[in-house]
């Protein structure tokens, strides 16, 4: 008897359905890059263009009014930029230079085999929602790497859901819904916090108001956050995607239990490794502890930016080396020298894939941004919030929408700020609530939705992931199907979107729940300030102007 799909399994199916039926990436980035420059034609003959006040990242200095127009990209010039700028805008597309050398990273401590020990080791017997949980909280934690982090999340969450005999399927998405979708929230400050916080200072100063900003004006709500997002994204996981893709019992009986016994030699590589990671910790200890360290910042820290955070991916590929070669020489994988630049290049192998999708992606990411199509959207979506007049909860709401919304079609997140911080801020003081609340619900929803955009630039990579491990026969079939589906940009978005769905619901119930029990968001975001004598504090009834 054939059980019948629940309504998320039909609207995943769909989406996936359709999406699926959509050409190659590289085709499909081809038609929409055709498209733009057609489209960008013939809208800049027609004068289309916006205006707007627009914030300023420094504190203190005025709001100055800018214009967007569309940029006709079938222009003689543009097309010699085209011509002449293709081979860099390609070897520059900055996903790439980070994705190519994670990867090589990876796959050189993949191959040494010492994941496939570890796990056995320590993870084989662990529930698999502790994995799941695992990999949702590093992720979340990992946009202190910004989009290094990202790229670290998703290629990570493949290879350990792979090496546990798991979906990497589902490892994939998981990490760049954890890190992309869940970006707004951690448990340390980075240099988003600063940026955001100085925007919104500026537009506070402009108006004349002595309210306190510092980068950890959210910092209560996102450190809550990550937890709690952890867990809602772990049990979507386990009870609702597991069962969608298939993923495995994870039962394990005994000669399998016994088939899965470490060696005497792998347990020696673990001990070598350990020492190899002490090593590693040593050094950048070395590195970052003492004043003046090589890799702090000009001011002797670490935020908005370091060479700390700037290089992450390639410290993190030193701590692979550092661990996987001591393990490779005890268990013998290396034997000898040219054994290692042997290893290495099996990760730039598996970038094939990758290289052939980026090649015409970055192109039509690089004359979309060009165009402005997506930005004058934006603004137009952002001017909805201009006219709002409600209560702060119902602005708190729209405001999350609106952003949520426009996100997809202009996926950065300080531009974003920059238009839409002019606008919101001062319906804030208006009403007497701390700024930090208009800048809480901007994150909220400039977050939950990254995951949805067709122009993220992960996307293309995460394409070119998930096709290697399907060639390896790594993505088990389907519950119920007998025939490996094909994977494209429908199987990303029917499960990004679901994600998203859980990301955006469960943030705005929290900043539901955070003002009506009247909890602070961060140090200092006191709701409810006055100005003045004769400005009293209330968030109810009629906004009042703040003198």
């Amino acid at each position: 008897m054939k059980t019948k799909k629940s309504f998320l399994n039909r609207f995943i199916d769909t989406i996936e359905y359709w999406g699926n039926k959509l050409p190659h990436p590289f085709i499909l980035f081809g038609g929409m890059l055709l498209a733009t420059l057609i489209i960008s034609c013939i809208l800049a003959r027609m004068g289309v263009g916006i205006s707007y006040m627009s914030a300023s990242k420094i504190p203190g200095e005025p709001e100055k009014l800018v214009t967007v127009s569309v940029v006709n990209l079938l222009s003689g010039d543009n097309l010699r930029y085209i011509i002449t700028k293709f081979p860099e805008i390609f070897v520059s597309y900055p996903p790439l230079k980070l994705v190519l050398v994670m990867m090589a990273a990876s796959a050189f401590i993949e191959k040494t085999g010492f994941f496939e020990t570890f796990m056995k080791k320590y993870l084989l017997k662990a529930p698999r929602s502790l994995i799941t949980f695992a990999v949702v909280f590093v992720g979340i934690n990992a946009n202190l790497m910004s989009d290094a982090g990202t790229i670290f999340s998703f290629t990570m969450g493949g290879v350990i859901f792979a090496a546990l005999g798991r979906n990497p399927l589902i490892g994939v998405i998981l990490g760049y819904a954890s890190a992309s979708g869940g970006f707004t929230a951690n448990l340390f400050l980075a240099g988003t916090d600063a940026l955001l916080a100085g925007i919104t200072e500026s537009i506070v100063n402009e108006m004349g108001l002595s309210v306190p900003i510092n980068p950890a004006v959210n910092y209560f709500f996102m450190a809550a956050a990550t937890f709690i997002l952890s867990v809602t994204m772990t049990l979507f996981t386990e009870k609702v995607v597991c069962r969608m893709v298939g993923d495995g019992d994870g039962t394990l009986d005994e000669s399998l239990i016994e088939k899965h016994r470490l060696t005497a030699d792998q347990e020696k590589g673990l001990r070598w490794a350990f020492y190899g990671f002490l090593f590693f910790l040593l050094i950048m200890g070395l590195l970052t502890i003492p004043d003046g360290a090589l890799l702090r910042n000009a001011k002797g820290g670490f935020l908005p930016k370091s060479p700390l955070f700037e290089g992450i991916i390639v410290i993190i590929g030193f701590a692979f080396v550092a661990t996987g070669i001591p393990y490779a020489a005890a268990t013998g994988t290396i034997k000898e020298m040219r054994d290692i630049p042997r290893l290495v290049s099996a990760g730039l192998q598996q970038a094939i894939p990758l290289l052939t999708t980026t090649l015409i992606a970055s192109l039509f990411i690089d004359m979309m941004n060009k165009s402005n199509i997506f930005k004058v959207v934006a603004i137009v979506g952002a001017e909805v919030l201009k006219g709002a007049d409600v209560g702060l909860i119902p602005l708190c709401l729209m405001i999350v929408v609106v952003t949520a919304i426009i996100n997809p079609f202009m996926t950065s997140g300080s531009s974003k700020w920059l238009l839409i911080a002019p606008m919101i801020v001062p319906m804030f003081t208006l009403l007497n609530v701390h700024p930090a609340y208009a800048q809480l619900a901007f994150r909220i929803g400039d977050s939950c939705t990254n995951i949805c955009s067709p122009l993220h630039s992960a996307l293309p990579i995460i394409i070119g992931l998930l096709t290697e491990y399907q060639a390896e026969g790594k993505i088990p079939l389907r519950p119920g199907e007998m025939t490996q589906r094909e994977l494209g940009i429908g199987t990303i978005f029917s499960l990004t979107i679901p994600y998203s769905l859980i990301l955006l619901s469960t943030m705005t119930v929290m900043m539901i729940l955070w003002l009506l029990l009247d909890l602070p968001i961060g140090p200092l975001s006191v709701k409810c300030f006055s100005v003045g004598k004769n400005s009293p504090c209330k968030i109810k009834g009629r906004p009042l102007l703040l003198r």
